[in-house]
């Protein structure tokens, strides 16, 4: 069987700093991505993401699912070949706790 294919990946954070550069697997899922991101969230940084569904990843302008493995969801078209892919973390807000005024 051949050697699993290495994709380095980097995640870009909204202030501009960066997790990684990382090495994965082409079947590690974009689930297991975000587990990563979370577990490495900078502790200097407020409003951390606490679960996977706090975090979207975005990579070539296409939010990518969960679900896939990261060789679904790479976009050839920007890729430089052994080049490192940039993927942008967006995190989504703590939700205003709906009890509040009522």
């Amino acid at each position: 069987m051949a050697a699993e294919e290495l994709i380095e990946v980097k995640f870009r954070l909204s202030d501009g700093s960066d997790i990684g550069p990382t090495k994965y697997t082409s079947i590690t899922t974009v689930g297991s991505l975000k587990d990563k991101i979370i577990s490495q969230w900078p502790k200097d940084k407020e409003n951390g993401p606490k679960t996977i569904n706090d975090v979207k990843l975005i990579n070539a302008g296409k939010i990518l699912e969960n679900n896939k493995t990261l060789g679904e969801s790479r976009s050839t078209v920007s890729e430089i070949p052994g080049g490192v892919i940039t993927m942008h973390v967006v995190v989504r807000p703590p939700m205003a706790d709906k009890n509040i005024g009522n």
